[in-house]
């Protein structure tokens, strides 16, 4: 396909949808097409169902099937836009919870490191909120709350004393404002490597991406029949503890849950018992899947 964005583990990941002919299939992350493109080929008499809440994305028509559909939505409204079609069970769900290619080359956008644009990082335009409200309006106890939870720095205080040290003299307006703050600095990782924890760290606050991930998990519970698998691609490790946690017990405490007599009780049987990760090829190919891990489960 083209560079709008190169789909991460491919065949595995729609390989693990054990794909009948005539299931119900959805995707709640169209992004470039890849993988439903690859889903659309095995269903016959079924359905495929696309979510994607960037508008980019929806432009993006490269499956043209009687048996295919798209909705410009967040995956947080599934269940309500597959009953609305009067579909209330599926066979199968795929998540590609990473970034798309294409935003981070639209230099627009501002979710990559190389081009200066406004803070923004809306994957959703329609929002709000955008990344230059949460560098210049949130307080200390929440700046510290994203980089500690969401870019994994223990101790994120130094990062916090810079952004508000610096927007106290002058407003954070575009993305080479904030990596400005940190110029000769001792940041203690490489340059590239820390500002992309920065950056994700504020981009999965602006589009509540953990919120939404347990959503869609929770929804998927109610929606798979019986056998249905349910195949997830998470880039981070807030995202990757929350899959596997819920694959494994069903919540998202880690903890399992019992029944009357003690028994573990658990909805799902797990297909991977550890996630599969991109090979030192795929890496080499496309950089941006080093970090992607990729679970599967089946419903019971």
């Amino acid at each position: 396909m083209n560079e709008f964005h190169k789909s991460v583990l491919l065949k595995d990941s729609v390989e693990g949808l054990k794909i009948k002919p005539n299931g119900i299939y959805v995707d709640v992350t169209f992004g470039g097409g890849g993988h439903s493109r690859e889903i659309i080929k095995s269903i016959i008499e079924g359905k495929l169902i696309a979510f994607d809440q960037d508008k980019e994305a929806i432009k993006n028509k490269i499956i043209d099937k009687k048996n295919f559909m798209i909705f410009n939505k967040n995956f947080k409204n599934l269940k309500t836009q597959l009953n609305s079609i009067n579909i209330f069970a599926i066979d199968g769900l795929i998540a590609d919870l990473g970034v798309s290619a294409y935003q981070f080359t639209d230099n627009e956008r501002g979710f990559s490191l190389k081009y200066d644009a406004n803070l923004d990082m809306r994957m959703d335009q329609d929002l709000e909120k955008t990344a230059f409200d949460v560098i210049n309006k949130y307080n200390r106890e929440n700046l510290s709350r994203i980089f500690k939870d969401y870019a994994d720095f223990k101790n994120p205080n130094f990062i916090v004393d810079e952004i508000i040290s610096s927007r106290n003299s002058k407003i954070i307006q575009t993305t080479f404002d904030l990596k400005k703050i940190f110029n000769n600095k001792t940041i203690g990782l490489k340059d590239n490597k820390f500002f992309a924890r920065i950056f994700q760290a504020i981009r999965i606050e602006i589009n509540d991406e953990i919120n939404i991930l347990k959503e869609l998990l929770s929804q998927s519970l109610e929606l798979l029949r019986p056998k249905g698998r349910l195949v997830v691609l998470s880039y981070h490790s807030a995202e990757d503890k929350i899959v596997k946690s819920f694959m494994k017990y069903g919540n998202f405490l880690n903890t399992p849950k019992k029944d009357f007599f003690g028994n573990i009780s658990t909805p799902f049987r797990l297909v991977t018992k550890k996630p599969i990760v991109p090979s030192v090829t795929e890496i080499n190919q496309n950089n941006k899947s080093r970090s992607a891990k990729l679970r599967i489960c089946e419903k019971l």
